[in-house]
């Protein structure tokens, strides 16, 4: 066991990033991942690694688009309103197939919203959130220790896919501290990037990097190429765990992030009154770990029930994995409020004692 360290979580993910080899990092401060911004700032120039500060969410996620198409390992990072404006930009980067690591640190909205944890960027990030059909890889840790593991991972699978991918935590895990270690991970196998545009260096022709396809049946082929990419990336990255699942259940929880951590506290509070849950926790939104569900389908008497800092994004996924097999039922809290482990065992037992749906 190495040496663990007193972090806070967006400079925890700075930190793994480095040791990630991240070669540049190009962004804009919002509240609550400034600290990300700011660690680099100063961490980046001592080893020869490029930071900028851009003058926009818009140019900071451009940028990316350029020094991904030149092969380096890059990442952006922002909160919610300012993933929205990077929505374009992140089409262009996944019809161009150029890797990269997105960090959102996730706040209370619609609009300009609040600056508190929330949960309601699932749709934003697991359906596209830009224009056209396509999808990224979206990893939701729920401890600070979780981000740092697996942001190596979160690289390496957009460098192996040539794709776009996403960590989304919440406010919460953002700005609290706990004790990280970094361990010294191995790299997964990936693909020399010999698409990258940096000069001939022997090739008859240069490479270009694009996502303008303006024949039809080109922009078709193209699709049809990224489509396939997709299934084999809902195939091979699915990635969740199942706690207290390896039992018959009255009811299992799903939930991710930190309402997960407190949905771990509500299954020992509701042993205490003969209640036994148990937690599927999806830890890739997309892929949705499907097989977590076919796994637990049976070991539920009263369903399931998605607990959430939003009005209901992820239990849309969670109702088409269970595909009318069981009832899922829905808890949330919204705008910045985070459930309690008291109001959540309530709900569970109007689900167990009452019929609630």
């Amino acid at each position: 066991m190495g040496e663990k360290v007193l972090m806070k979580g967006t400079e925890a993910i700075g930190e793994a990033a480095i040791r990630a080899n991240c070669q540049c990092f190009f962004g804009y401060p919002i509240t609550p991942q400034t600290e990300l911004a700011a660690y680099l700032a100063k961490q980046m120039p001592k080893l020869n690694r490029v930071f900028v500060q851009a003058e926009s969410e818009v140019a900071a996620i451009n940028m990316i688009y350029g020094a991904a198409g030149t092969g380096a390992r890059v990442m952006t990072s922002s909160s919610s309103p300012g993933i929205s404006l990077m929505s374009e930009g992140i089409s262009y980067i996944a019809g161009a197939e150029l890797p990269c690591l997105i960090i959102n640190i996730v706040r209370g909205g619609p609009g300009l919203g609040s600056i508190q944890p929330a949960q309601s960027d699932y749709f934003q990030a697991t359906k596209g959130g830009g224009h056209g059909d396509y999808n990224m890889p979206v990893y939701a840790p729920s401890s600070i220790q979780e981000m740092v593991d697996l942001i190596q991972d979160a690289f390496d699978v957009a460098d192996l896919y040539r794709t776009p991918c996403m960590m989304m935590g919440d406010g919460m895990l953002g700005q609290m501290m706990e004790p990280v270690e970094f361990v010294l991970r191995t790299p997964r196998a990936v693909p020399e990037k010999d698409w990258a545009a940096t000069g001939l260096h022997g090739r008859a022709k240069h490479n270009v990097i694009n996502s303008l396809y303006l024949d039809p049946q080109d922009m078709e082929n193209h699709n049809i190429h990224l489509q396939e990419k997709f299934r084999r990336i809902r195939e091979n990255e699915a990635r969740y765990e199942l706690f207290e699942c390896d039992r018959d259940n009255d009811l299992m929880i799903v939930a991710y992030g930190t309402t997960a951590r407190i949905c771990k506290n509500v299954i020992r509070d509701a042993e205490r009154d003969g209640i036994r849950l148990g937690l599927v926790r999806p830890i890739t939104l997309w892929p949705f770990p499907t097989e977590a569900f076919e796994q637990t389908i049976d070991r539920t008497h009263f369903g399931y029930l998605t607990v959430e800092m939003s009005a209901g994004q992820m239990v849309e996924d969670v109702r088409l994995a269970v595909n009318g097999r069981q009832p899922v039922a829905f808890y949330g809290r919204m705008g910045g409020m985070v459930p309690h482990p008291k109001d959540i065992l309530e709900r569970v037992k109007q689900m167990i004692y009452q019929g609630v749906k």
